[in-house]
């Protein structure tokens, strides 16, 4: 079984890097070859995943200093429901708002600068109402993003138990 006992730390730590490199991936094909468009959540979201892979990816590389993979484990999981709070909150909450000028994602986003340094990644382009109105095998993207989110935590928690 790919997900044994002794081995389970470190692969689902692989995993995990895989799927969040897939998940930016499947964003941007989405973003450029399909014209979806992304709200200040959304690319907030893409930023997750890309935190997820870094921390997910070093833990696996590291994975014989189990303290070290301990650590990265548990901030994949603490990243993991920092996504699922963002893909509710945008679900929930953002749009259903005529804009989304100055929630908390549009505010990272400006002070990180984001949208200038890497465009092509973290440019937002629509309103946090209008990016909910795109789906994908009938459910919004965000709710798509939030159950992989899901699936990060309860996995690394789940590795963590395993030691």
């Amino acid at each position: 079984m790919f997900l044994t006992r002794s081995k389970l730390p470190a692969r689902a730590l692989g995993l995990i890097c895989l799927a969040s490199l897939a998940a930016l991936a499947t964003a941007l094909i989405a973003q450029h070859a399909f014209g979806i468009r992304p709200c200040p959540w959304c690319v907030m979201q893409r930023g997750v995943f890309m935190l997820i892979a870094l921390a997910a990816g070093l833990g696996w590389l590291l994975k014989r200093q189990r303290g070290l993979r301990q650590l990265f484990l548990a901030l994949v999981a603490l990243l993991s429901l920092a996504g699922v709070t963002a893909a509710y909150y945008q679900h929930e909450v953002a749009n259903k708002l005529a804009s989304c000028d100055m929630t908390l994602a549009d505010r990272i986003l400006s002070a990180l600068d984001l949208e200038t340094r890497l465009p092509s990644v973290f440019m937002v382009t629509a309103s946090c109402s209008q990016a909910s109105a795109y789906r994908f095998l009938g459910l919004p993207y965000e709710l798509w993003s939030g159950l992989l989110f899901l699936g990060f935590a309860g996995l690394s928690l789940l590795a963590l138990r395993k030691r």
